[in-house]
């Protein structure tokens, strides 16, 4: 069981490279609800393919920080998705589609 992302910008149709993720988990803490697992960039493609190995079953968050990628010009400046481990023996892929005025996710393969 592993979690990953892929972060593609729709409107130059490439990968969207250095744009950081954060990956939570919740967990209840008095002053967040959520426990910050995982901080990291996307690579030359786009991808962060090592958010978790073998997280166990609960609630996640992906934080993606949109605002620092397309330089303060959009009008989410952060992207939250928040979703379920269920089977601890499936890879989890959270790809994220972005533009400054709108954005889609979905569970990828």
């Amino acid at each position: 069981m592993s979690i990953s992302t892929h972060v593609l910008d729709a409107v130059t149709g490439q990968p969207a490279v250095g744009v950081e993720v954060i990956l939570s988990r919740r967990d209840g803490r008095a002053d967040t609800g959520w426990l910050e697992l995982t901080r990291r960039g996307t690579d030359a493609d786009g991808r962060v393919p090592d958010l978790a190995a073998d997280p166990a079953a609960g609630v996640y968050r992906l934080s993606f920080d949109t605002d620092a990628y397309l330089g303060g010009d959009t009008f989410y400046p952060e992207v939250v998705v928040v979703f379920r481990v269920a089977d601890a023996s499936a890879h989890l892929h959270v790809p994220l589609l972005l533009s400054p005025f709108a954005y889609s996710t979905y569970r990828g393969s």
